[in-house]
C-alpha cells in the first residue's frame, strides 16, 4: 500500500531528542532537560480542583464544535485585560491545541499549492503541517541583524499567500515590536496575502508586554494555546482569533476534522484563566532561568546568543563549535547528560550550527545543566 506524497514530512528533532534522552534515563542515567519547550510545571491547583468538581457531574461529551461559550468569553475577556481590546467572544475559536489552530487555519485560508511565508529560524511543525495539507512553506531566512525576526525585504519576490509570524517565537525568544509588526502586516497586504500571528508564548515576557496582530488589525488569524502560559501542554486546548466573516468557515471545518476540542480541557482551561498568581509564579521561575542562562551559557563557551525577549529558550550560534548540530547535541547528551536541540529543526539551512536551549524547567535543573555543559565544554576545549 503506497503513502501520500504528503506524508512526506521531515520528523520533529527534537522528539527524537526527547526519545534519546528517554533511553539514558530507562538506563539510569539522570538527565537534564533542556531540549523541549514544555513547562516543568502542570496544570493550576485552582484549575484541577475545577475540574475535578466537574467530573462528578459532568459526562463530559461533545461540546459545540466552536467551543463552550463560557471559555470562549473568558479569552475574548483576556483581550480587554492584557491588550486593551473589546473582543467580540464570537471571534474566537476552541481548537486541539495550537497544532489544531494551524490546521484548522491553513485549511480555511489556503488552496492546494498555495504559498506561506514563515520565517526561519522558527517552528519546525509550521512547514510540515503546510506541506501534509499540501501547501508550498517559504522559508524567509531572517539576518541576526533583525534579531532572527523576518522583515518586510524578506518578503520581496516570494509572491506568498500567507505570512505566519510568530512573536516571541520558537526558537529564538525575540519579539516584534509594534512598529515591525505594523510593517509585515503591510507588506502581506501589499502582496495580498492573509496575515497569521502564532502568540503562543505570549504572556512569557520579561522586559516589555508582546503586541498581539489584534492591535493592529482585525483582518488576520491570530493562534495561541493553553500549554505555555498555563502550563497545559498534555491537554491539548488552544484558540484561534479570526475575522467575524470566517468564524463559520472555521465552525464547519471544526466539526469534520476534530467534532471539538477535549471537554475536560477546556473546562480546566477555563479555571485556569483566574489562577494568575500561580502562572505569575512561574514567570518568575522563568525569569531567574533566563537570567542564569544568559550568565552561564557565555562562561560555558556558548557566546553567540540572541538574548530573548520572551518565550523560554536560548537560541545559539555554535558555528565556532561545530558543523554539525544533530551530532553535537548527541555529544553533549552522552557525555554532559544535558537534553539540547539541534538548529536543523527550525533552520533546515542554516541549523547545522545552531542549538536551542530550553529553560523551561526548575531552577535546580537550569542550574546543574549549566555546570555540566560548563565541565563538558571544558573537557573538549582540553581534549
Amino acid at each position: 500500500m503506497r503513502n501520500s506524497t504528503r506524508s512526506e514530512v521531515d520528523p520533529f528533532i527534537v522528539m527524537d531528542v526527547m526519545e534519546a534522552a528517554r533511553r539514558a534515563e530507562e538506563a539510569g542515567r539522570r538527565i537534564i532537560h533542556m531540549e523541549v519547550g514544555q513547562p516543568g510545571t502542570g496544570l493550576p491547583q485552582g484549575a484541577l480542583r475545577a475540574l475535578s468538581r466537574a467530573l462528578e457531574r459532568d459526562a463530559m461529551g461533545y461540546t459545540v464544535a466552536l467551543g463552550l461559550p463560557a471559555l470562549r468569553r473568558r479569552i475574548a475577556q483576556m483581550y480587554g485585560e492584557w491588550y486593551g481590546l473589546d473582543l467580540n467572544p464570537e471571534r474566537v475559536v476552541i481548537t486541539s491545541g495550537a497544532s489544531g489552530g494551524f490546521i484548522l487555519a491553513f485549511s480555511a485560508l489556503f488552496d492546494s499549492g498555495d504559498r506561506v511565508g514563515i520565517g526561519a529560524p522558527g517552528y519546525p511543525s509550521y512547514r510540515q503541517i503546510l506541506r501534509a495539507l499540501g501547501l508550498t512553506p517559504v522559508d524567509l531566512p531572517a539576518a541576526p541583524e533583525n534579531r532572527l525576526q523576518p522583515v518586510p525585504a524578506d518578503l520581496v519576490g516570494h509572491d506568498l499567500d500567507g505570512l505566519l509570524v510568530a512573536s516571541p517565537a520558537n526558537p529564538t525568544g525575540t519579539m516584534l515590536d509594534r512598529e515591525a509588526m505594523a510593517a509585515l502586516i503591510a507588506a502581506a497586504e501589499g502582496q495580498g496575502a492573509a496575515f497569521l500571528s502564532d502568540e503562543i508564548y505570549h504572556g512569557l515576557e520579561y522586559e516589555r508586554k508582546a503586541v498581539s496582530a489584534l492591535e493592529l488589525t482585525d483582518e488576520c488569524y491570530v493562534i495561541n494555546s493553553f500549554s505555555k502560559y498555563f502550563s497545559m501542554t498534555g491537554w491539548r486546548v488552544g484558540w484561534l482569533v479570526v475575522p467575524e466573516d470566517h468564524v463559520r468557515v472555521l465552525e464547519r471545518l471544526a466539526q469534520n476534522l476534530f467534532i471539538c476540542a477535549p471537554h475536560a480541557s477546556q473546562i480546566a482551561a477555563l479555571a485556569a484563566m483566574d489562577c494568575e498568581q500561580e502562572c505569575e509564579a512561574n514567570l518568575q521561575v522563568y525569569r531567574r532561568n533566563r537570567a542564569l542562562m544568559l550568565e552561564g551559557l557565555p562562561k560555558a563557551g556558548f557566546t553567540r546568543i540572541a538574548p530573548p525577549d520572551g518565550a523560554f529558550y536560548v537560541y545559539a550560534d555554535v558555528s565556532d563549535l561545530t558543523a554539525d548540530s544533530r551530532d553535537f547535541a548527541a555529544e553533549i547528551l552522552d557525555k554532559a547528560g544535558v537534553a539540547v536541540t539541534p538548529g536543523l529543526d527550525f533552520d533546515p539551512a542554516r541549523g547545522a550550527t545552531t542549538l536551542r536551549f530550553s529553560y523551561a524547567r526548575s531552577t535546580a535543573d537550569i542550574e546543574e545543566g549549566l555546570a555540566r555543559l560548563a565541565r563538558f565544554m571544558a573537557g573538549r576545549a582540553g581534549a
